[in-house]
């Protein structure tokens, strides 16, 4: 059933033994948006992701991408569905070079899979599907400004253009919505600057449906749409997000008084 709504929650939550770390979430991301899940630390904002992501199954309510049900699946069938992340905490592969971090994340597309033999005897068509891969990922890096950078090992990279390296690789799983996790953690106002740039051209390039974890206010006043705030596991506020972030309790709950 196709829905007007990329992703769509519905009383979304999860207990870990008697505590309620989430409860009731409910959120409505449209095509395109940026949407923001903003909150204090320890709010659940992240455990959202991983119930999202098959990470954690909820304890109750169920979500939805483009109308299907996801409930109950892996984060490798949920990947493959169309929801791919970044994390708070960088994940590359570090000793791999920046290209193949990039050729990682192409081989969820069908186009791109070679059977085990096929792979293990080098036979022609591995190497045609090695070409090929090569060929996308250093498109997916001049996007990015990362296409000189191929070759380099990806711990070798400034902060920055590993953040921008963790978004590459998500979307070279091709994605209907991608979501990040605190993606301007530890970045200089230029870099986080850069960032937002980086956001608005992945969601027009892409067509992509964006959903964000941050603590950046800038940031999210200046990119998100609409914006949920969470609070001990609940939703605080939600709607446009300049309403959102004048709202008094939002103020006296996260931003401080």
């Amino acid at each position: 059933m196709q829905s007007s709504y990329v992703l769509e929650t519905r009383d979304l939550g999860i207990s870990f033994g008697g505590l309620k770390a989430v409860q009731h979430v409910n959120l409505k991301i449209e095509k395109n948006e940026i949407y923001g899940l903003i909150g204090p630390n320890g709010a659940g904002k992240t455990t959202v992701f991983n119930m999202l992501t098959g990470v954690y199954q909820p304890t109750y309510g169920t979500f939805f991408l483009n109308g299907q049900e996801l409930l109950g699946y892996t984060q490798e069938q949920i990947n493959h569905r169309g929801i791919a992340r970044t994390f708070q905490n960088i994940r590359l592969f570090n000793n791999m070079t920046v290209v193949r971090n990039v050729m990682v994340g192409l081989q969820n597309q069908p186009e791109f899979r070679c059977s085990f033999l096929t792979s293990m005897f080098r036979l022609p068509r591995h190497f045609e599907v090695e070409t090929t891969m090569r060929s996308r990922a250093k498109e997916i890096l001049a996007i990015f400004g990362l296409e000189e950078e191929r070759n380099n090992l990806a711990c070798n990279l400034p902060y920055g253009k590993q953040r921008k390296l963790e978004i590459a690789r998500a979307l070279a799983t091709n994605p209907n919505l991608l979501l990040l996790d605190e993606p301007a953690a530890g970045m200089n106002p230029q870099e986080t600057e850069e960032l937002m740039q980086t956001i608005r051209f992945v969601r027009d390039h892409f067509d992509m449906t964006i959903l964000l974890i941050e603590h950046d206010m800038k940031l999210v006043s200046g990119i998100c749409d609409r914006t949920t705030v969470l609070n001990f596991g609940t939703v605080l506020a939600e709607g446009k997000t300049a309403d959102v972030l004048s709202n008094p309790e939002v103020i006296k709950a996260y931003i401080g008084e």
